[in-house]
């Protein structure tokens, strides 16, 4: 057996020779639970071609006695490509959507179901699989805010940021955060292009009840579904604004399939979507929203930081901020530098959600930062 890491998740491939009745040859790939890996910008592109299966000893399969693994690999549609790619097992497999092996851009809101490797690979004799996808890998979200007056600088975006902290306390990285006026299609095309590429979309901002408050049709648009008024939450919201009872209900007019979000200082419900979550865009309210809802967005273990100031220039500390980004590829490595009239300075931050390298990365960086600064 060949143990193999990466970051995806663990995978067991089961070799079966047509032929020979040699005992099977099986990979086994785990991850350490919780790794926070460095993650590029989700842009994909189609897989390149994988290599030539090798054998656990290394060689290539050959002739009647192998399995005709490259015969296999043909028969994969690309397009179809699953996260992994199964080349050359001593070199680890490695994800598909990261570093230079990204795949192509999707559009496609409704998340098809994509035939995975070993659905493909079942149908070519001799080939099975056991797939055990243990959700360890870190938890993704985009953040959308929504709003002429965010774009145009008017209103500082004070939403994102607060999202981006405490997504972070829950375990979610931030992996994009995007402002965009109100503007039906371009909020249609941000939704369907990133929603599938993350585990949490946040939108805020354009639940109100104005002519430019078009957040609820953008995202029924986006998802292909149309508006219908909740009943029960019609009701409640007529019972609670007897001033102007049919311009509250307005509100109770969401996407087919949503699921109602309460707001616990304001009239706006939120919703959510598929994995949308729609919040006002009065930050008192759609903090408040947020904190309902959090336990839901929490990820297995919270992303642990650690922090530092220190009178250099960044140019001079570089070297060991490279090399920790080398020997800790499962923590984030970030410096960011700032003069004032004391000269120059830099805050270097550490971030992964596995508290004992976190503090390995810690406790050799702040020796070395130390020596150098």
């Amino acid at each position: 057996m060949l143990h193999v890491a990466t970051p995806l998740a663990r995978v067991v491939v089961k070799v079966v020779h047509e032929v020979t009745p040699a005992e099977p040859v099986t990979f086994q790939v785990t991850e350490p639970v919780g790794a926070v890996r460095r993650q590029p910008d989700l842009v994909e592109r189609g897989a390149d071609p994988a290599p030539p299966m090798l054998f656990a000893h290394g060689n290539r399969h050959e002739g009647d006695a192998g399995l005709r693994l490259e015969q296999a690999q043909e028969a994969i549609d690309p397009s179809d490509d699953p996260a992994v790619d199964l080349g050359d097992p001593r070199l680890g497999l490695q994800p598909l959507g990261h570093g230079k092996q990204a795949v192509d851009e999707r559009r496609d809101v409704h998340h098809r179901r994509r035939r995975g490797l070993p659905e493909q690979l079942d149908q070519v004799g001799g080939v099975t699989f056991e797939v055990d996808l243990a959700d360890t890998r870190c938890m993704h979200a985009a953040i959308l805010t929504i709003g002429n007056e965010v774009v145009s600088g008017d209103t500082e975006n004070t939403n994102a940021s607060w999202l981006s902290r405490r997504l972070e306390e829950l375990g979610v990285k931030v992996v994009l955060s995007a402002a965009i006026p109100d503007e039906l299609d371009r909020i249609v095309g941000f939704v369907r292009r990133e929603a599938p590429l993350v585990d949490h979309l946040i939108v805020t901002g354009g639940l109100g009840g104005t002519p430019d408050d078009i957040t609820r049709e953008a995202i029924a648009a986006a998802f292909e579904v149309p508006q219908e008024e909740v009943p029960e939450l019609a009701a409640d919201l007529r019972a609670r604004f007897t001033r102007n009872p049919d311009y509250a209900a307005r509100w109770a007019a969401l996407p087919r399939g949503s699921r109602p979000l309460e707001n616990p200082l304001g009239g706006a419900p939120g919703f959510k979507l598929e994995n949308a979550w729609v919040l006002p865009g009065l930050p008192s309210e759609m903090k408040a929203m947020f904190d309902r809802y959090a336990d839901e967005l929490r990820a297995e273990r919270p992303i642990g930081s650690w922090r530092r100031r220190y009178r250099t220039r960044e140019s001079t500390i570089t070297p060991a901020l490279a090399e920790a980004t080398e020997r800790w590829p499962a923590v984030l490595v970030g410096s960011y530098p700032s003069f004032d009239a004391s000269g120059p300075e830099v805050e270097v931050v550490l971030k992964s959600s596995d508290p004992d390298v976190l503090d390995e990365a810690r406790s050799w960086l702040e020796s070395e930062l130390d020596r150098l600064a």
